[in-house]
């Protein structure tokens, strides 16, 4: 293979310049003429009717231009999947913090004024707040019209609190339990936690006489918010226009439509366009975190340490509403088994209603959760044998060409060579010191699929501009993109632009998330470029009298190496007398089967007098394809890595009484750079991969097993296991003591 010229080098954004000179607009930065401002009433209570709503001194207030209530959008619910979510609550609140009225002045601060002059009169009602509660027979209903919503994945036979319940199996797992010598069982339980991006959600909406609108908003998927907000409002999705903007911060937050619907309504009422940016305050009350979990494992192993028999049992809290996920479920639950050979396994998944926050994805949704219990308790399982955990899992590890616990083939794992990797570069079996333990944790990653397409055109210039309706959220598709384009058509970096388009100029796709991006539109842009490489040979031919094959292109141009003759790109296109233009696209909505692997290594020293957990040092190993841009490649480990942190052992939104108490960042703790130790990042490259020169997904494995790394990495240190998360110094302190 040739070597590359572009790909494979580190390089700096392609926006960079545009974001830290301020030039990049983000949906808060939009400004249209007349623009009025958007706000909203939240319900202070978590579960009750509205018995009175009196918005008439809100409506008196000089400069306000509408309001709105729950009458004004009576029966239109809004989902991502799931259609259970009223635009505003019409007759009852089911979290505290849902949206209840709305209204649009000429300002912030009369439009914030005129929200505190709404009066509304609750009748609360007693709230369910812990989901195993909510799922027995005699618990009220949450939504007891759910059968009849649009968008449950499986079909409920009964109105129930648990409005999904699913499985995935492969052998008997009873059967597998019998044939076990040992049979261990454990619970373990994870926290709500927020994506912390920089920006809050935020809008604009300018509605028209007709029914359409042009929006403008932070969503990641703009064909799926059109359908999303179309489809609740009962227009064509092809009267909304959405508009491109730059994203500030995703980590699978921003995908929904959180207040486009609303900010839609208020713009068609008021007759102007409509600006609604979330307060943070909002965004922890109000977004949607990742879901708190329980997840009861059970695994049967014989005296040797092969691995039998595995069960899984998760129950999600979808908080009051399930519309905030693509799925309806979290699909990172039926992964969740890990890297691993067992002939007998069944995983099943609860997907439950309370009066609390609704949640959606973020980073890896489910697998985050999942693994923290999967890996913690093959530690376990490894203790209970007298085995050493690295040990245990080396001897059960998939190899290539294995099914997955779930009865996947992956064609390519490689795990076993990560794992001692792993052991080598951390020094796992080295000596250490006394309260100092290490822990390790592993992941197999397989990338979904999806369909998305790139125009390039090249002009009279030379120039090279790729056109497309995918939108960045951050973490560099962009840059990726325009490398791709740059090394297949032999042109500088800086001659290539990126052209965002909106969804009447773009074509459909299925957007950005699940460490898919490179995948979908890398390949999109590698076809676009093949196909725009054929036509300029094509033309340059022509001019030169000419056979294509006779020709090459290099540095930005054409050249016909026997006679030593050179046509620029500019020269190209003036002899074909108007631009080169190609689409390249790429449609695979299959999983794939080759996995990206990381295994991770904690070292943690514990005080025995306070329970503080110190992180010493982290080792994060990946076995992965060809890397098209080392340095995003390591930023989206360092990240992944330091955002599992700060689940592991400090993130909680923390609820009391169903209200969300964490309500801004001096509450809500994220790591620092005091809290992350020195981190050792050790990447084989092997092109193997569903992505352009066979790459693979780096985005979200990262994160996923660091919190399991760190529990195994405590008990390891001081004999404590820690089954909830986070793990606090309170948790450990009361472990040492022998308290529950």
């Amino acid at each position: 293979m040739a070597a590359k010229h572009v790909v494979g080098v580190p390089t700096p954004r392609v926006e960079g310049e545009l974001k830290v000179s301020g030039k990049a607009i983000y949906a808060v930065d939009v400004v249209l003429p007349g623009m009025l401002w958007g706000k909203v009433l939240r319900s202070t209570i978590a579960s009750g009717r509205i018995l009175r709503i009196d918005a008439s001194k809100a409506e008196k207030l000089p400069g306000v231009k509408a309001v709105v209530t729950g009458e004004d959008v009576a029966g239109l619910k809004i989902g991502r999947r799931i259609y259970d979510m009223p635009i505003l609550a019409e007759g009852v609140v089911r979290f505290a913090g849902e949206k209840v009225a709305a209204v649009a002045a000429e300002n912030e601060e009369i439009a914030e004024e005129a929200v505190n002059l709404i009066e509304v009169e609750y009748e609360e009602v007693e709230a369910l707040l812990d989901p195993i509660k909510a799922m027995e027979p005699s618990a009220p209903l949450i939504h007891p019209n759910v059968i009849s919503y649009k968008g449950l994945p499986v079909e409920l036979k009964a109105p129930s609190n648990a409005f999904i319940e699913i499985s995935w199996k492969k052998g008997d797992v009873e059967a597998g339990f019998l044939q076990s010598d040992l049979v261990v069982e454990n619970t373990f339980t994870t926290k709500p936690v927020h994506h912390a991006y920089l920006e809050p959600h935020s809008c604009v909406v300018h509605a028209d006489e007709t029914g359409g609108a042009q929006m403008w908003t932070c969503s990641k998927v703009p064909y799926g918010i059109r359908e999303q907000v179309a489809t609740a409002l009962r227009i064509a999705p092809e009267k909304l226009v959405v508009h491109p903007c730059f994203i500030g911060g995703d980590f699978g937050g921003k995908g929904d439509f959180m207040d486009i619907a609303l900010c839609y309504v208020l713009s068609q009422k008021s007759g102007r366009p409509v600006k609604m940016v979330m307060d943070y305050d909002e965004e922890f009350a109000a977004g949607n975190p990742r879901h708190a979990s329980v997840v009861k494992v059970k695994t049967g192993v014989k005296k040797n340490g092969t691995l039998v028999a595995h069960q899984m049992q998760f129950i999600f809290d979808s908080g009051a509403y399930g519309a905030f996920k693509p799925n309806g479920l979290l699909n990172g639950a039926k992964q969740s088994a890990g890297p691993y050979r067992i002939p007998h396994v069944r995983i099943e998944e609860k997907m439950v209603y309370t009066n609390k926050i609704p949640c959606g994805h973020m980073r890896s949704p489910g697998e985050p959760q999942g693994y923290f219990a999967n890996e913690s308790q093959m530690t376990l399982v490894a203790r209970k044998l007298g085995m050493d955990p690295a040990e245990f899992r080396r001897k059960n590890l998939l190899r290539d060409h294995d099914l997955s616990p779930v009865g996947d083939e992956i064609g390519h794992i490689k795990a076993e060579e990560t794992l001692k990797r792993a052991l080598d570069e951390s020094g796992y079996h080295r000596a250490k010191p006394k309260n100092v333990g290490r822990g390790l944790a592993m992941v197999e990653w397989c990338p979904n699929g999806g369909f998305g397409s790139f125009d390039i055109t090249i002009d009279k210039t030379g120039a090279v501009t790729l056109a497309s309706a995918m939108l960045d959220q951050g973490v560099g598709t962009y840059t990726l993109c325009c490398e791709i384009a740059a090394e297949e058509l032999k042109v500088p970096l800086e001659k290539i632009r990126i052209q965002m388009l909106d969804t009447m100029s773009g074509a459909k796709d299925s957007g950005v998330g699940g460490s898919r991006t490179t995948r979908v539109y890398g390949n999109a842009v590698y076809d676009a470029a093949i196909k725009a490489k054929e036509e300029i040979l094509k033309a340059a031919a022509s001019a030169m009298g000419k056979r294509p094959e006779d020709l090459v292109l290099t540095e930005g141009g054409v050249l016909d190496r026997k006679a030593e003759r050179r046509m620029s790109l500019a020269q190209v296109v003036k002899a074909k007398g108007s631009p080169i233009s190609v689409r390249g696209s790429y449609n695979d909505t299959k999983k794939a089967h080759d996995a990206s692997m990381c295994a991770q290594i904690a070292e943690v020293e514990v005080d025995r007098e306070t329970g503080q957990v110190r992180l010493r040092k982290f080792t994060s190993v990946h076995h992965t394809g060809k890397v098209l841009n080392p340095l995003m490649h390591q930023g989206q480990i360092e990240g992944g890595a330091v955002m599992g942190m700060g689940y592991a052992m400090m993130e909680h939104l923390m609820i009391e009484d169903g209200k969300v108490t964490t309500s801004h960042f001096g509450d809500y703790k994220i790591p620092t750079i005091q809290d992350i130790p020195p981190l050792n990042t050790v990447v084989t490259e092997v092109p193997s991969g569903p992505g352009p020169y066979n790459s693979s997904a780096i985005g979200e494995t990262t994160n996923i097993p660091v919190a399991a790394a760190i529990a195994n990495a405590v008990e390891d240190a001081v004999g404590v296991r820690i089954k909830s998360l986070p793990i606090t110094a309170e948790k450990i302190f009361s472990a040492l003591r022998g308290e529950s």
